[in-house]
């Protein structure tokens, strides 16, 4: 069942928390794009070990659209309350994209609300801003429709496009079906991102997956997080950009061992 939590701008954001209730919680927070039902590959093997939180981002599926720009603070923000909403004190976490780039902020301004965190497929700077500005205004003025087909070319590798339509067709949904004010609006939370300061400042033991066929995030942003962090650890999969939907097998098993190995594990 979805609920409802009202965070501190008065935006609601829509979340679910399924699982043992003894359980550690595992929150999970979607990419650009997607909404909480891209983590469905996954469910059945982290529901066996996590209480399961996830959540739609501010601007994507059944979420609030505020409609103008959001920040990487806000978002950031947006996790906490949501935990405070949900009266969590701490997580494990796991972010894929614009979830990852949420995480490595949460690592620095919030790591006494984590446990062990896991960022896939991410970056701490994905410039230039002029490009992501030039995607604001295409989307405002055109709709969903034209960005879509260039973002599924991104997402998975050539070979999974043609042999996996049938998995790739409700994520292009989810996609075309979005408001293009919230995409937008996280569009330009990442034109304004730059992390690569305080990347040294993120404390919190991490897994950082990269797809090996990743054109959006290549494997050398993600060597470079590791590069940056005290505690963390590199796992390559053959994958585009959602790596846990191209291959969902191997990156549901890296994030479970990840997060149930004993401490001297990292």
């Amino acid at each position: 069942m979805i609920s409802i939590a009202v965070v501190g701008d008065g935006c609601r954001l829509a979340y679910r928390l399924e699982g043992p209730p003894d359980a550690p919680v595992l929150m999970l927070s979607n990419s650009l794009g997607t909404d909480m039902t891209m983590w469905e590959p996954q469910l059945a093997e982290w529901g066996r070990h996590f209480r399961i939180l996830r959540y739609d981002q501010r601007g994507h599926g059944a979420s609030d659209v505020p409609g103008r720009a959001y920040s990487l603070d806000r978002l950031g923000r947006d996790a906490i309350e949501l935990l405070d909403a949900a009266n969590i004190a701490r997580v494990h976490y796991c972010g894929l994209s614009l979830g990852g780039m949420v995480g490595q902020w949460l690592a620095v301004r919030a790591p006494e609300r984590l446990d062990r965190i896991v960022l896939a497929n991410t970056a701490a700077y994905m410039g230039p801003p002029a490009n992501w500005q030039a995607r604001i205004e295409s989307v405002l003025a055109n709709g969903m429709a034209p960005i879509a087909e260039a973002s599924i070319s991104r997402w998975f590798s050539p070979r999974f496009i043609a042999e996996r339509g049938e998995v790739i067709a409700p994520i292009s949904a989810v996609l075309t079906a979005m408001d293009a004010r919230g995409y937008a609006g996280c569009c330009a939370a990442i034109r304004d991102m730059d992390l690569r300061p305080i990347t040294e400042l993120m404390r919190a033991p991490a897994l950082v997956i990269a797809g090996k066929q990743d054109p959006a995030t290549p494997v050398a942003e993600s060597e470079y997080l590791v590069r940056q962090m005290s505690e963390a650890q590199l796992a390559v999969l053959d994958a585009a950009h959602l790596s846990n939907v191209e291959q969902p097998q191997d990156f549901g098993e890296a994030v479970t061992a990840f997060l149930r190995a004993s401490p001297s594990g990292v």
